[in-house]
């Protein structure tokens, strides 16, 4: 809940920062904010030294608006990121001026539209904030520029189920703390990096400048895909309650893979296989270019109605992505690299015959 509900839209991560910071702080060696605001804790190892590193990297931001401009008390808005302008009406939100001001989006209601207008979405420029001050107030408080964020208490569902904003991506921030908590208390060769990243929504620079500085070994991404819903049966959606999904493509090292499912194999924890043909859009995408490159893989959380105020995942999902993360990471030998010396073997090997 504390997660969900904390504001961090791209760019304005800050505060949802400093929350994580407590949480994190228990289970850490070290622990900096980097000059993008990436929040970078480090887990020291017990293998000799030189250590490699292996960086886990969620993504901290979420989705969210920006004034434009300013028109008689009332906001003009932006998205910030992929927002679903379709399921704005009647949110409420805060607008983040000078202080917090709790605010409405509106528009003029369907009477005065003409019917052509009532069949189509309302476009961003007809959509605005009420914060319900006089409008000299307002210019006092709120200058363009200032972030608006959604407002939207976590919901419990029945059957392990929870609804809310932000999950997209901090399902995956929680898996990364779980995986944090479980590896304080485990012996791992390696230095573990946990590392929320910012500004995934408009870019994944959090993840090409942390996984640059920090230049790891190897590194696992963490974010969400899409759950499957009614009547859904699309290629690329994953149950919810049946585990995280594994991506394998051309955006991942095929060694992790084989790792990391025969992981989840051996803790019994289900999980989908996520082909994906080209760059899966996540923290995975920047990191694995980063330097020389890095090799990579990808653990997402299924979630349904991805970007809308209401995601919906199942509990067990993140706790075995957590677990699953763990264990991978336990189980990294201090002499392990990742590389492509079997398929180099194989080479050498026909060019021999």
């Amino acid at each position: 809940m504390q997660l969900s509900e904390a504001v961090g839209p791209s760019g304005q991560e800050e505060s949802i920062r400093l929350q994580l910071e407590d949480l994190w702080r228990p289970f850490t060696t070290t622990m900096r904010a980097d000059a993008m605001g990436n929040l970078i804790a480090m887990q020291q190892g017990s293998g000799p030294e030189p250590r490699p590193a292996v960086m886990a990297a969620a993504h901290l931001d979420e989705i969210g608006l920006i004034v434009t401009q300013i028109e008689e008390g009332f906001l003009h808005i932006a998205p910030i990121g992929g927002t679903d302008r379709r399921v704005l009406l009647g949110l409420e939100v805060l607008v983040h001026g000078r202080e917090d001001i709790p605010g409405l989006i509106g528009t003029r209601p369907p009477h005065v539209l003409s019917a052509e207008e009532r069949q189509k979405t309302v476009p961003w420029e007809k959509l605005f904030v009420d914060v319900g001050l006089p409008a000299e107030k307002v210019n006092q408080l709120v200058h363009v520029g200032d972030p608006i964020s959604i407002r939207q208490p976590l919901l419990t569902l029945e059957n392990g189920r929870v609804a809310g904003k932000a999950f997209d991506n901090r399902a995956s921030v929680v898996a990364l703390t779980l995986a944090l908590e479980e590896l304080a208390q485990r012996e791992h060769a390696w230095d573990f990096y946990a590392v929320a990243t910012v500004q995934e929504e408009v870019g994944l620079k959090g993840a090409i400048t942390s996984a640059y500085g920090i230049n790891p070994q190897l590194a696992v991404a963490l974010d969400v895909t899409f759950g499957k819903q009614e009547d859904d049966s699309k290629i690329g959606v994953f149950e919810l309650d049946k585990g995280p999904t594994i991506g394998l493509g051309p955006n991942f090292h095929p060694q992790l893979f084989q790792r990391i499912e025969a992981t989840a194999k051996e803790l019994e924890i289900p999980y989908h296989l996520d082909p994906t043909p080209g760059a899966s859009g996540t923290d995975a995408w920047g990191i694995q270019v980063a330097r020389e490159g890095i090799p990579t893989s990808l653990l997402s959380i299924p979630v349904r109605y991805m970007h809308q105020p209401v995601e919906t995942l199942a509990r067990r999902d993140v706790e075995r992505t957590g677990r699953l993360l763990a264990t991978f990471v336990a189980g990294l030998e201090s002499s392990y690299r990742p590389g492509w010396e079997d398929e180099v073997d194989e080479t050498a090997a026909r060019s021999d015959q």
